[in-house]
């Protein structure tokens, strides 16, 4: 599958060592390419008329903040560095860059913090990837001031006191950025919930790494975005809708026919030729009238999910939305679990019971897709105390359960049993909406139908709601989306 891979900080200080050896070119070369390429990005943020401060420590990131401030200066525009000198000793492409500078204000321990109020703009060039441990004592209190100003800030690679691969107990004092410039890949770190706070916004940019190289390492995290849309099959002209598949979804109880109708829609909307929907009575009348595209299975039940239909005709089947957590539920789904051949999709309630009862986890089909958001994964697999320990139990279950698993939030994570996660780049804060997830479900369960493997139909079901949801956006504004909204906006 031809998705890009996060390097962690190690990894990406082996892809410089590589590249410097095998292009000849030098490290202070190559910090100057990274310079011009963070330059030619901000400088579409509109710079003109601003004062700008470089705000620089004595590491490699701080070298590269005194060559863009070198660049800008050459470029016309208002700007000066100041140099954090935390440690007497600074890196020697730091150095380098310092001595190719007319004019540096130097910072040090003793001295007053300055006042960030005479500029209009702060340039973090502070910490890099290397950083080992939380910053504290001297650079923090810089870190605090600049974040104090109120002044935008636009970071060098990452937010500096950011840790590039995981969450800290202890994270000290980090940067709260507007923007971040990040060199070849995005930072893992960027995409966990926690450092929201600290980044509004990221860019990547490339700098001339060994990409080659880059793909060849041994990486367990993934990029998930527009790449993965070459994995979609096209749609032969000659065709009907048996070539796209008959799925089956169970859903929907008395109060909570809304879920079951939106999953269906979405699971129509994704390509599916043919899709039966399951509904206690209560439901019949709603389905037939909301969605005549869809054909209906009753159960005999008035109001919940009770008997368990006739399932190995269908190519795919979904359990969850808007189901309940009834007992005569549960056992039903006890069915299910030892009765299908092939892989399931399980959403919201269908999660619920099986988290309220641990030893179903064992019947899961191979390769069945668990869609939770992150309050169901907790329930799951217990809480977690951050991000870092989530996904380290995001890879274990998939492994010891043989799923695949996406688990919802601004950033979904898909999760497969090899222990590769897939951060999604697609989405936006309208979809923090009810009922976006049963969209989503819908479309795993069409593309699950139409053939695709567990995975490839995980990840384009993510990224493909996340996009429909980015052109609901585009048109109505964040605060005005609903989740029928996402699926008027599908495009696959």
């Amino acid at each position: 599958m031809l998705l890009r891979n996060i390097l962690t900080a190690p990894q990406t200080r082996a892809a410089d060592a590589y590249t410097i050896r095998t292009t000849g070119i030098s490290s202070l070369e190559l910090m100057e390419q990274a310079s011009r390429a963070f330059v030619k990005a901000i400088e579409k943020k509109g710079l003109d008329r601003k004062r700008i401060l470089v705000v620089c420590g004595v590491g490699n990131n701080g070298g590269d903040g005194l060559a863009v401030c070198r660049l800008l200066l050459q470029f016309g525009y208002d700007c000066r560095a100041m140099l954090v000198k935390y440690r007497p000793q600074l890196s020697p492409d730091c150095q380098a860059n310092l001595d190719r500078l007319e004019f540096v204000q130097i910072l040090e321990p003793e001295m007053a913090l300055p006042d960030f109020n005479n500029c209009d703009l702060l340039i973090d060039a502070l910490f890099g990837t290397g950083l080992s441990r939380p910053v504290t004592g001297f650079p923090a209190q810089v870190i605090e001031a600049m974040n104090a100003s109120g002044k935008p800030i636009f970071s060098i690679d990452l937010p500096s006191g950011l840790f590039a691969d995981e969450i800290s107990p202890d994270q000290g004092s980090i940067i709260s950025a507007d923007l971040a410039i990040s060199f070849q890949r995005p930072k893992r770190c960027f995409f966990f919930p926690e450092s929201a706070k600290h980044l509004k916004h990221w860019q990547e940019v490339a700098i001339g790494l060994d990409e080659e190289f880059i793909q060849k390492q041994d990486c367990k995290d993934f990029v998930l975005d527009e790449a993965i849309t070459a994995h979609l099959n096209p749609r032969p002209r000659v065709s009907h809708k048996g070539n796209y598949g008959h799925a089956l979804l169970i859903a929907g109880s008395k109060g909570k026919m809304g879920a079951a109708v939106l999953a269906a829609r979405a699971a129509l909307r994704s390509g599916l030729g043919l899709l039966t929907v399951h509904v206690p009575t209560c439901g019949y009348e709603i389905m037939q009238i909301s969605i005549p595209e869809a054909m209906c299975s009753i159960d005999a039940d008035v109001e919940v999910f009770t008997a368990l239909p006739e399932i190995d005709r269908y190519q795919a089947v979904a359990i969850g939305p808007g189901l309940g957590t009834n007992d005569k539920s549960l056992d039903a789904l006890d069915m299910l679990l030892e009765r299908s051949k092939k892989p399931l999709v399980l959403d919201a309630d269908a999660l619920n019971m099986l988290a309220a009862n641990p030893e179903l986890f064992r019947k899961l089909p191979l390769a069945s897709v668990l869609t939770p958001h992150i309050k169901e994964f907790d329930r799951l697999v217990g809480p977690s105390l951050n991000t870092t320990e989530r996904l380290s139990k995001l890879r274990a279950f998939c492994r010891q359960t043989n799923c695949i698993l996406a688990m919802k939030d601004a950033h979904t994570v898909v999760a497969c049993p090899s222990g590769r996660l897939f951060y999604n780049t697609s989405g936006n804060p309208g979809m923090a909406t009810g009922g976006s997830g049963d969209v989503l479900t819908g479309i795993v369960t069409a593309l699950l139908a139409q053939g695709y493997d567990s995975l490839t139909a995980t990840l384009l079901a993510v990224f493909y709601h996340g996009k429909a949801g980015d052109l609901a956006a585009s048109i109505m504004g964040y605060s005005a989306m609903i989740a029928s909204d996402l699926i008027e906006n599908l495009r696959l």
